[in-house]
């Protein structure tokens, strides 16, 4: 059963990306991949307090289904390593060496300080 689970949130974590993308290159423009920029960073957020609030002695009592749904689907449906790593190739393709290196960088460092956050978030809501 948690491949069907996997899979719905694979599906609805999808959509959110395409949508949060989408938003991001109307209003911010598509210059610089902001919107596989956000979407990653968000991802680490919730994987972080949701990894935390889920662990077994979290406060979160979910069963595995619910974590597969949750972590594995919902959170790596939304986030996303390939448009990262197609963005940051045409970026370099394009002669964009310093906003290449930007992105590798801000998406590294960003996306583990988000992780971290949202840990620290699930460690001070399970209290």
């Amino acid at each position: 059963m948690s491949y069907f689970w996997i899979g719905l949130g694979s599906a609805i974590g999808g959509m959110a990306r395409f949508g949060c993308s989408n938003l991001a290159a109307r209003f911010i423009g598509i210059e610089f991949p902001w919107g596989t920029l956000m979407v990653n960073v968000i991802g680490s957020l919730l994987v972080g307090l949701l990894g935390t609030l889920a662990l077994a002695d979290g406060r979160l009592l979910l069963g595995v289904d619910a974590r597969a749904f949750l972590l594995i689907g919902l959170c790596g449906g939304f986030t996303t390593f390939s448009a990262f790593s197609i963005e940051t190739l045409q970026l370099a393709r394009d002669g964009d060496w310093l906003q290449a290196a930007t992105y590798v960088l801000a998406s590294v460092v960003l996306c583990l300080l988000a992780v971290w956050l949202g840990h620290l978030g699930g460690v001070a809501i399970g209290r």
